[in-house]
């Protein structure tokens, strides 16, 4: 296409959805940048994002948006073009998503701190980047390779940034001529493209507008109450949750604390000076700031009342004693795709923050259909794969029209991949993933129930069922533990707590393994095709167990 825009990339947006989400008001013409510039007018030095060096008022955070957006310009970057941003917590990162809204350029930042420069130069190919902001000597392979220099030959990279000082004014020395072009006031276009997590095969990008972006996070808003206040991520800028941390805390007008401490340093100091009042992170981080609280008394930071854990179901020895601390849980679920749209509400009972993940939120629903045929609606309680639609909704995977038709069933639902089942009150039960059923003997067993019960026992931790081959049944059911403090714990003594907690016998696990940790991908999501792989290659060794009923034991 030529003129000064580039070609729009290929979506699933349609006149009919822009005109229904906002007529009900989920979807509306505020870009992320103009809400904040909005905030800037209303309160020009109220704080909007901080790390360890900085803190960063709305009047400053569209400042600097403006400064990089107006480079980007001046270096031919067109609407629809996309940047890529491949730095550790810091608040550039937010900045140039804002300089991304404003100027209609496509916002790539979940490149991750463990990604090789080589990983980092071929989804950089991928998406055809017009720009690069990153840092050097960050990645995993840093002391070796480069990724500027890697980057030097690529024609269709027009610039390329490295950051300053962790301490310096963020983009206060913009090398090359500026442009200064009128804010987009599309919200429908695509502004954030970032890639799945790749458990179960190459990642995917996905491609989300300003108003997928806003519509759960306005509700989230809304039923945590969480307007002007200040908000904390423990997960980065590069991961989902991290930004769903960001676009809440803009959306309602509030600060966002980013988690950059040097090692040995004290949460619970950084969230008492921070005056944090909600928590994003995975159970690994309620884990570890429970240590700490724990080491420390029963002191806790005021003002902290409330912790989204995603990613894993949550221990209820965990929901447990935050709640003892005067933190509420939420437990949640959401995909890269979907955004955060499911989650319990602060009245929630614990039996409900520990059993389930909420109810989906107000502009998104979702059904439950036949595992084996997906345009066939599962009956009440029934397990079946999760489908889903929207105002949260992905518009679609970039660059790849194949696997976007492959993810919606014949009624225009969202599937998944997930299983699970909605009960009686509407609150949503995961199982597991539907690649994830573990099938003995042609008998379906759903691992996440196991892990249920499994951290139900007070000296686990972490648990992960998986599946290992076995010639006569096909495959039978490994449990996987990690053990608070390291505590050994008896196998049969845990076959009977699975026993006493309601686990069927035919689903009892046949084989164990107590690890020190679980292998985990960059945003903190259990990888058990890798256990499976390190089992069946005879790197992990599982030892067998035998469920025996007491009854038998009498006998």
């Amino acid at each position: 296409m030529s003129g000064s825009r580039s070609a729009p990339l290929l979506t699933l947006l349609t006149a009919p959805t822009v005109a229904a989400y906002t007529a009900v008001g989920f979807w509306g013409a505020e870009t992320i940048y103009n809400l904040a510039a909005r905030h800037a007018r209303a309160t020009p030095q109220a704080p909007a994002v901080r790390d360890r060096h900085r803190r960063l008022s709305y009047t400053d955070l569209v400042a600097a948006a403006d400064r990089l957006a107006a480079c980007l310009a001046g270096h031919d970057i067109r609407p629809g073009h996309r940047v890529a941003v491949w730095l550790p917590s810091r608040v550039e990162t937010a900045i140039a998503l804002l300089a991304c809204s404003r100027n209609g350029y496509v916002c790539c930042p979940s490149l991750h701190h463990d990604h090789t420069v080589g990983e980092i130069t071929a989804l950089v190919d991928r998406l055809r980047a017009s720009a690069l902001i990153a840092q050097l000597g960050y990645g995993g392979d840093a002391d070796r390779h480069d990724v500027f220099a890697e980057l030097a030959d690529r024609d269709f990279l027009r610039c390329a940034w490295s950051v300053g000082p962790a301490d310096a004014t963020a983009f206060g020395e913009l090398a090359g001529p500026a442009l200064e072009i009128e804010a987009t006031a599309d919200a429908n276009q695509v502004m954030y493209l970032p890639f799945t997590s790749g458990t179960t095969g190459e990642p995917k990008g996905v491609m989300h507008s300003d108003n997928t972006l806003l519509a759960t996070a306005r509700m989230m808003v809304r039923d945590w109450r969480l307007g002007r206040t200040v908000l904390y991520t423990l997960s980065p800028l590069s991961h989902n949750l991290g930004l769903g941390a960001l676009i809440t805390a803009l959306a309602g007008g509030g600060e966002l604390v980013l988690h950059d401490l040097r090692r040995g340093e004290s949460l619970v100091d950084r969230l008492e000076q921070t005056g944090a009042v909600f928590l994003f992170g995975v159970p690994t981080h309620a884990i570890d700031l429970l240590a700490e609280l724990r080491a420390r008394g029963a002191w806790h930071p005021a003002a902290l009342r409330g912790f989204r854990i995603s990613g894993a179901a949550m221990p209820p020895p965990v929901v447990a004693e935050l709640m003892q601390y005067g933190i509420v849980p939420q437990s949640g679920y959401g995909m890269t795709e979907t955004c955060s749209h499911q989650y319990t509400l602060p009245d929630d009972p614990p039996e409900r923050m520990v059993e389930t993940c909420g109810r989906a939120c107000g502009g998104y629903e979702i059904r439950i259909w036949r595992q084996n045929d997906p345009d066939t609606e599962a009956a009440p309680g029934e397990i079946g794969e999760i489908g889903g639609r929207g105002a949260s909704l992905m518009l679609g995977y970039f660059d790849d029209q194949k696997a976007t038709e492959a993810a919606f069933n014949a009624q225009g639902w969202f599937m998944t991949g997930d299983l699970g089942w909605i009960d009686e009150a509407g609150y949503l039960r995961i199982t597991g993933r539907k690649n994830d059923v573990i099938i003995r003997g042609g008998r379906n067993i759903h691992p996440a129930r196991i892990e249920i019960l499994a951290q139900r026992h007070a000296a686990i931790e972490k648990a992960a069922a998986f599946p290992v081959s076995d010639t006569r049944l096909g495959e039978r059911v490994c449990l996987a533990i990690v053990t608070r403090g390291d505590i050994q714990v008896d196998p049969g003594a845990l076959l009977e707590h699975l026993d006493a907690s309601g686990l069927s016998r035919y689903d009892m696990p046949e084989f164990m393994l107590q690890l020190s940790e679980m292998p985990l991908t960059a945003s903190g999501k259990l990888l058990k095709r890798e256990l499976a792989r390190r089992a069946a290659e005879g790197e992990l060794q599982p030892f067998p167990v035998r469920f025996v009923p007491r009854s038998a034991v009498r006998d």
